[in-house]
């Protein structure tokens, strides 16, 4: 039996896009043989991998999962929505999904831990991608934990249980009874799924973002051509009202349109007789932040029959 080196590996799985154990294996099966290995593989599936991976994957499922003081959401992309709909890809999701839950939400440790049915999550994915044939990756994870207290989530949209379009989870730090920590939380879950916050506190948003927005405040408060003293006010009234209104704290609750998050979470632990703190939350809302490539639905299906197209 031919010595399977690392180079040759590394040579294997650039060539066929398939991951490092298969590849591994297709060697050791082809005696060494470059290019049987490569044929070993297509046979299997597992290099067609490597072509779909240029494909755009926005579409998939966000996952989430809690357990008492901890709670995790994932998303795992796909090319289509008909991919969301398949029981192979769900089950992926909610298996990496709980192993996010317990392991932690750090995507290159997350892609070594080891599934259910066998084999790490990125082997599995790989072999995803080549079995129901589309691109598909694992995108990004969060976990929250706190001491005391209850994760709760919620679904938008859902596709199955714990799955959907958007996935909510919410981190409440108290000694309150678990009941009034799920209601509580749900109702803030919802909140922010629809009012998507982008960040907990003010102090926590994007400085960059917030510079933009000066920027174009600015210009705008320059376009009235008041003094400058009085554009500057402008400028940081401006401002103000962008860091209440996307700051989750400090948002009005989407259920009465005039009360502040602070003051909902404030009120529900003097009602339950004992503070609650609102320490972290999630929102992951599917493909946000991917570029979708434009296509020609109609276009495609015609290429994909081979029939010739009129110029």
């Amino acid at each position: 039996m031919a010595d399977i080196t690392a180079a040759m590996v590394k040579d294997l799985r650039e060539k066929s896009g398939a991951g490092m154990m298969d590849c591994k294996k297709a060697l050791a099966e082809a005696n060494g043989d470059m290019d049987a290995a490569l044929d070993w593989l297509r046979t299997k599936g597992l290099a067609a991998a490597q072509k779909k991976s240029s494909r755009t994957a926005a579409e998939g499922l966000v996952g989430v999962a809690t357990s008492g003081t901890v709670g995790a959401a994932v998303e795992v992309n796909s090319e289509t929505d008909f991919v969301a709909k398949n029981d192979q890809f769900q089950a992926f999701v909610r298996d990496v999904t709980a192993i996010a839950l317990k392991s932690g939400d750090d995507i290159e440790a997350l892609k070594n831990q080891a599934m259910p049915q066998g084999g790490t999550v990125a082997e599995v994915l790989t072999n995803n991608v080549a079995t129901i044939g589309e691109n598909q990756s694992l995108r990004r994870a969060k976990r929250l934990e706190v001491s005391k207290g209850a994760v709760v989530s919620y679904v938008h949209n859902q596709q199955a249980p714990g799955m959907g379009k958007i996935g909510v989870l919410v981190a409440l730090e108290s000694e309150a009874a678990d009941e009034t920590l799920q209601s509580l939380g749900r109702q803030l879950a919802m909140h922010i799924a629809a009012a998507f916050p982008k960040a907990l506190n003010e102090e926590d948003l994007d400085e960059a973002e917030i510079e933009r927005e000066r920027a174009i405040a600015t210009e705008k408060a320059a376009e009235s051509g008041k003094p400058a003293d009085i554009i500057a006010k402008m400028v940081e009234g401006s401002i103000a009202k962008y860091r209440k209104e996307h700051a989750l704290v400090s948002q009005l609750f989407v259920i009465d349109g005039k009360t502040k998050i602070s003051d909902v979470v404030a009120k529900a632990g003097k009602d339950a007789g004992a503070e609650i703190k609102l320490v972290d939350y999630v929102r992951f809302q599917l493909g946000e932040g991917i570029e979708k490539e434009a296509s020609d639905f109609a276009a495609e299906v015609a290429a994909a029959s081979g029939v010739p197209q009129k110029a």
